[in-house]
């Protein structure tokens, strides 16, 4: 078994849609990015990768590269997942906490849950993630941005 940490974070950004975990969030300011900026997926993305030791997302979706100027972030994570397969693992569960003032995650996470889940290849009961505020604290607690941070444990496929 193999556990990864990912974290991720960006600025709001007037005149961009806001996408968390592959799930558009109508009405809201959107965040700064290359791709979709869906910092969720981004995080969760990084877990993945670091848990088998394959480098980050900017080694592989580089911002430099206009071939992911505003990319679908979940279609990034199933190539995330397919390179992780083709090295012999797979996912056991992935833990993610997103922290932001804005907006109120509760009522879209199962929503999230799945769209991250079918990007996975996984059960929704193998994704979890959980919304915080930051109490008013730092940037994030004064709504200039949205934070996250994941976990990912795999395991390898013994054939």
């Amino acid at each position: 078994m193999r556990i990864g940490y990912g974290y991720d974070s960006h600025r709001f950004a007037e005149g961009r849609r806001l996408v968390l975990g592959g799930v558009e969030f109508a009405g809201e300011t959107g965040l700064l990015g290359h791709s979709d900026a869906d910092v969720l997926t981004h995080a969760i993305i990084d877990a993945l990768f670091g848990a088998a030791a394959l480098g980050d997302i900017g080694s592989h979706f580089p911002d430099t590269d206009a071939k992911w100027k505003d990319a679908d972030s979940t279609k990034l994570l199933s190539a995330a997942v397919t390179e992780l397969r083709a090295a012999g693992h797979e996912i056991a569960n992935v833990d993610a906490t997103v922290i932001c003032e804005r907006p109120r995650l509760g009522p879209r996470i199962d929503e999230m849950r799945q769209r991250l889940a079918a990007a996975m290849g996984v059960g929704i009961d193998a994704v979890s993630v959980k919304g915080k505020t930051n109490e008013g604290l730092d940037d994030i607690g004064a709504g200039r941005g949205i934070a996250v941070h994941a976990v990912a444990l795999l395991f390898e496929r013994f054939e």
